[in-house]
């Protein structure tokens, strides 16, 4: 309790805030458009049991449907073929899921080429001017693409999304201390990695073939410093699960 005093007297003042980045999940909540040859991921659906009626006088609750990939949702390493000896999320480390922080902001970029690919030397830029990137920590990729969440056809683009080059990927998820890759897009990789000739998806190839995770459709990275927030991401333990709808949350100090 002593060392956690400072942390619960700072949330009850104030000076450390709550940020969630974590997206509304609904029927309207965008969902990736796979190639129509493949399979195919379910949106979110509900089905109410009961709700005050005669069904159930007291109790509201509903059944749900969706895919594991819904809305903000934490990818596992076995969601691709690089990771299927690695954890599913329900193995996943509790302390591997909450971590520091590096926000890089380039929703200038991505607002004038929608297909804007995040390159070795821009992360390199910004580490000379915020530092390096945490230890057992998250690259959080700011486009400025959660500003198109309410509007599902802006914000899927017909696959014109940002991303990050196959080489910088490799390197992130090789080469450095992250232990994952958050965005604000329907996927980790941008949406037209598919056709990319040197590899393909490579956020999903190179950070789950090493062991490490991605989140998805985060919003209000706006609000956090480009260094020094805390990240929590807390998936659901599905067993055998490639991946899961998540809260995301950020601790970040006051002014």
């Amino acid at each position: 309790m002593t060392a956690l005093g400072p942390l619960l007297g700072a949330l009850a003042d104030g000076s450390v805030e709550v940020v969630d980045l974590t997206s509304p999940l609904s029927e309207e909540t965008p969902l990736i458009q796979l190639p129509p040859d493949r399979g195919q991921p379910w949106p979110f659906q509900r089905e109410v049991i009961s709700h005050y009626d005669e069904a159930g006088p007291t109790v509201y609750w509903n059944n749900i449907r969706l895919s594991e990939h819904t809305g903000t949702h934490f990818d596992a390493p076995v969601h691709w073929l690089p990771g299927k000896d690695h954890d599913d999320v329900s193995k996943v480390p509790p302390r591997r899921l909450f971590g520091p922080a590096a926000v890089l902001d380039f929703s200038a970029e991505a607002a004038e080429d929608p297909d804007f690919l995040l390159q070795r030397h821009h992360v390199e830029a910004w580490q000379k001017e915020h530092g390096p990137l945490p230890e057992q920590g998250w690259l959080l990729y700011r486009t400025g693409w959660a500003d198109r969440q309410d509007d599902p056809g802006k914000f899927l683009n017909d696959r014109h999304t940002p991303g990050i080059a196959p080489e910088c990927a490799k390197w992130l998820a090789q080469e450095t201390p992250l232990v994952g890759i958050g965005v604000e897009t329907v996927g980790t990789d941008a949406g037209l990695a598919g056709e990319f000739d040197d590899q393909p998806y490579p956020c999903h190839w190179y950070f789950h073939g090493a062991d490490k995770y991605g989140l998805t459709q985060l919003r209000n990275l706006h609000r956090l410093p480009p260094q020094g927030a805390l990240l929590i991401a807390a998936p659901l333990p599905i067993v055998g699960g490639s991946g899961s709808p998540a809260r995301v949350l950020a601790l970040v100090a006051g002014d």
